[in-house]
């Protein structure tokens, strides 16, 4: 996908995109200061989550962590001019790759029509030695899939009219990257909407501050894409 010292910036010559991710807050470390930019630019963007974060703090059972950790993401997604959010209730923790996640995807992506969809890291770390999370690579797998299998009018016609005008989709968190986006004038958005996950971020109890991991991280991304900050993404064409 090309070298980190040659990244190129997302073409953004587009209207509507899909994010399609696991959990609630997945998108809150990073992608979702890229997410206000889209929307401060006049464009339509949904999420899909395929859980609701019910099994993510360890000290609240999951009948209470659920619908706490849907608000919170529905507040989350406001922050950054998002309303339109769908949970597709696979289990969290539980999440296989297969055909049911990605026709429950495909049906949203026809649904949805999106120009671009976006996904997370589904490589088996994050780069070094810390394995990623399974929902994430089932998900990120099953997305990918799922933008062929909405392009293709003889699979699963009961899900909606075919769409195959999906031009790329990005990949977030890829431990290896080949484009950015400029986040330099909507960093603050991003971090407040992961703010808003409050009820999680407490959850982990290690002192963890949103401000300071999203500062220094689209800081770091920056400097590798020559700006003030940025969040980067391993871009496939659809």
């Amino acid at each position: 996908m090309g070298s980190e010292a040659a990244l190129e910036p997302v073409p953004e010559d587009w209207s509507r995109a899909l994010c399609v991710v696991a959990h609630p807050d997945d998108l809150e470390y990073g992608a979702a200061a890229v997410v206000a930019r889209w929307t401060r630019q006049g464009k339509d963007v949904g999420y899909v989550l395929a859980t609701r974060g019910e099994a993510g703090i360890d000290g609240l059972p999951p009948a209470e962590t659920g619908p706490l950790r849907e608000a919170e993401e529905l507040a989350s997604a406001a922050v950054v001019g998002v309303d339109d959010v769908v949970f597709l209730d696979h289990v969290d923790g539980l999440v296989v790759d297969g055909l049911d996640l990605r026709r429950d995807i495909a049906e949203q992506i026809r649904r949805f029509r999106p120009d671009v969809v976006v996904t997370m890291n589904f490589d088996l770390t994050w780069g070094g030695v810390a394995v990623n999370h399974a929902d994430h690579r089932n998900v990120g797998l099953a997305t990918l899939d799922a933008v062929r299998h909405a392009a293709n009018r003889w699979l699963d016609p009961g899900l909606g009219e075919p769409w195959g005008g999906v031009r790329f989709a990005l990949v977030a968190g890829a431990s290896t990257a080949s484009h950015y986006v400029d986040v330099s004038a909507t960093l603050e958005s991003g971090i407040e909407s992961l703010r808003l996950h409050r009820a999680y971020i407490d959850g982990l109890g290690s002192g963890f501050d949103p401000d300071d991991f999203l500062r220094s991280n689209a800081k770091r991304q920056g400097e590798m894409a020559g700006i003030d900050h940025a969040v980067t993404f391993r871009l496939y064409e659809a």
